[in-house]
């Protein structure tokens, strides 16, 4: 229920106060986090944020310089106040971590002369921040201003960068933020750690026709951070086939709708870094789903190609980019339910989506997938699908393809985040699902375009086959930090693996680091309603028990309750998915024993399947244990984890008699 009430200036109101004329706070619903804005003719606006009466964070100045130099935030003067309050529940079309979504947050706009307004969220877990501009016509966006000053020196989890052309594929440094230079930048989200035990999340949402953030280090003042985004892109040059790299670029970074708002600048707040785990905050800020028919949008598992390097064995064909290859895989989805196939790199020349590969048939297969209830997705290049974009879906639908892969983005510019829009756009037009791999970090546009089922912008799977950066530890950061911006096609499955001493990168017979459990329990702990099945249907059909739970494991949950976690040390939740709840739990390179309360579930007695680490897993890691206990609602369970290893428990109620 909405409940919108304008007030003026010096009118006093539960949860909102004015100490003075030029200092306006808002405080969350429940009193947890409160917002103190300073508006001085010297400082410009800048924004204190409190969280349990804890000075966090301060925003500013913050504001924007515009057209020709006119500067939105300088000597301000505020001429209105709206205050707002919002407390409903969202309906995600596909529900990710839960059904519902609580979104319940208490709204200050503040209108300046000049034609602008800044809007202030205060939510009991965390704050928000916008601009918007009133003006008429086209707006040119020189730049944006609105830096980040912390109270103390923290520890924080610094995804450096080196480009603003990347993948978004980055490992988190864990540094203290009085090391970060002027010289060194960061894409976002990042996490901040106090030593009161109090974590941050810093990052944006609803990026809608504007560049990405980035935040780098201030020579003046070693704990606070500016913001920058990558400029207007005049002129690219193409490498190879698909890096399509900025060559010339403007000294504004967009040209846009005079009348708008700009994207959310958020913080977020845990007592814990468990209460990380599950968070929704970038869903709540985006946009809502513009989407009237959503009943096509299915979220399911995948049987994928390409890390697998289709190394099939034992099978009558050969294996390779080839119609029986694929009708393999098909065959060994509708086995075990499995939702899609991918047909990646090769189907046709990478640049060309109308020369297609002679040996891959893919009207044929298409054809054949349906007959087995299952979908086909076709991996493309952003810009071979840019240069044809609707006629190259017209003729996918025709043959009947569900969705589409679309890879090697690496930017984002202004253009470069329209063009997900568009993609998005067309796609669901066509009721295509759409998979975006070398993109930008999630700001929300699955919420608004739900058939935006997942995307990469994650250090995944795939670099085992070439580094030995996925570690163990790397995993148990990704759920804090990632994860909390939204869905990451991380791509789990590997079913050779290997503890630390006898990993290798092999590019065409790759291998997992960590156990057989820590990756079954990455399918619970790692979010993505289009999850892979990284490994060749071959290897599966010869590991029953780790099929027995992939084959059942749900894409998206009802519910998911955070039970234990260190950044980068360990990760325990639990999901549910109609009746049946999920435990997963992964750990670094440390053996770890944990301690699980199961007060989470209804009072009763229940059946727990558990793969578990083998008793020699810490030396031989496919080692797996399966078996089933009894259990009961607030007992706690003891799980034991080797080193790099993993725990799933599968959860169902006994019934009586």
């Amino acid at each position: 229920m909405m409940r919108k009430v304008l007030l003026v200036l010096l009118v006093a109101l539960t949860g909102f106060s004015f100490a003075r004329a030029k200092v306006y706070k808002l405080t969350s619903p429940g009193g947890e986090t409160s917002v103190v804005v300073h508006i001085s003719r010297d400082e410009g606006i800048t924004a204190e944020i409190y969280y349990q009466n804890r000075e966090m964070i301060i925003f500013g100045p913050i504001g924007m310089v515009v057209n020709d130099g006119l500067w939105l935030g300088i000597h301000p003067k505020v001429k209105k106040v709206n205050l707002n309050e919002v407390n409903e529940i969202i309906y995600p079309v596909v529900q990710n971590n839960n059904a519902m979504v609580k979104n319940h947050y208490k709204e200050m706009e503040l209108i300046f002369r000049g034609n602008f307004r800044i809007l202030f969220r205060a939510f009991d877990d965390g704050a928000a921040y916008r601009i918007k501009t009133d003006m008429d016509g086209e707006l040119t966006v020189i730049r944006e201003s609105g830096s980040l000053t912390f109270p103390e020196d923290e520890t924080i989890f610094f995804p450096t960068e080196v480009s603003m052309f990347t993948h978004s594929e980055r490992s988190y440094d864990q540094v203290s933020l009085s090391d970060i230079d002027q010289d060194q930048f960061a894409s976002t989200p990042f996490l901040t750690e106090r030593e009161d035990g109090v974590s941050l999340i810093y990052t944006e949402a609803d990026l809608e026709d504007y560049p990405g953030l980035y935040v780098f280090g201030d020579q003046a003042n070693p704990l606070r951070f500016n913001i920058k985004h990558p400029p207007y892109v005049l002129q690219t040059r193409l490498y190879r086939d698909r890096n399509v790299k900025p060559e010339k670029v403007a000294d504004y970074i967009a040209k846009t709708n005079g009348d708008r708002y700009f994207p959310w600048r958020s913080v977020t707040f845990a007592k814990e870094p468990k209460d990380l785990l599950g968070q929704d905050m970038v869903f709540r800020l985006a946009a809502p789903n513009r989407l009237h028919d959503t009943g096509w949008i299915r979220p399911g598992k995948v049987a994928w190609d390409w890390w697998n390097a289709l190394n099939n064995r034992e099978v009558s064909f050969r294996s390779g980019v080839n119609t029986d290859t694929y009708k393999y895989y098909i065959d060994f989805a509708a086995e075990y339910g499995l939702s899609y196939i991918i047909l990646d790199e090769g189907w046709s020349t990478p640049a060309d989506l109308f020369q297609i590969n002679p040996d891959v048939d893919v009207p044929g297969i298409c054809h054949y997938a349906q007959e087995h209830g299952v979908g086909v997705i076709l991996w493309v290049l952003w810009n071979a699908l840019d240069r044809d974009l609707d006629r190259a879906l017209d003729q996918f639908k025709e043959w009947g393809v569900k969705g589409i892969k679309v890879d090697f983005m690496q930017r984002d510019d202004q253009w470069m985040v329209n063009y997900y829009w568009r993609v998005a756009k067309a796609a669901a037009k066509r009721k295509m699902l759409v998979d975006f791999h070398g993109a930008y970090k999630p700001c929300g546009l699955s919420r608004t375009y739900p058939n935006v089922i997942t995307r990469e912008g994650v250090k995944g799977l795939e670099h085992n086959k070439w580094s030995t950066d996925i570690t163990p530890d790397h995993d148990c950061t990704l759920p804090f930090i990632r994860q909390f911006a939204g869905p990451m096609d991380y791509t789990p499955g590997a079913m050779r693996n290997a503890g630390k001493v006898n990993f290798h990168p092999v590019f065409n017979r790759p291998m997992s680091q960590g156990t057989r459990a820590h990756q079954l329990a990455l399918y619970v702990i790692f979010e993505s309603p289009l999850q892979m099945l990284a490994d060749a249907p071959s290897a599966y059909y010869r590991e029953k028990s780790s099929m027995q739970f992939l084959s059942e494991v749900p894409t998206v949950w009802d519910e998911t309750i955070p039970l234990s976690g260190k950044v980068g040390d360990w990760v325990a939740m639990a999901r549910r998915s109609s009746d049946t709840w999920y435990i997963g739990a992964i750990t670094d390179w440390d053996a770890r024993e944990l301690k699980l309360n199961l007060n989470f579930l209804p009072e009763g007695t229940y059946e727990i399947n558990v793969f578990r680490d083998g008793i020699n897993a810490d030396r031989y890691a496919e080692d797996l244990e399966v078996t089933t206990l009894e259990v009961h609602s607030g007992e706690i369970l003891t799980i034991h984890m080797a080193p790099g290893g993993g725990f799933v428990g599968v959860i169902r109620q006994k019934t009586k008699g």
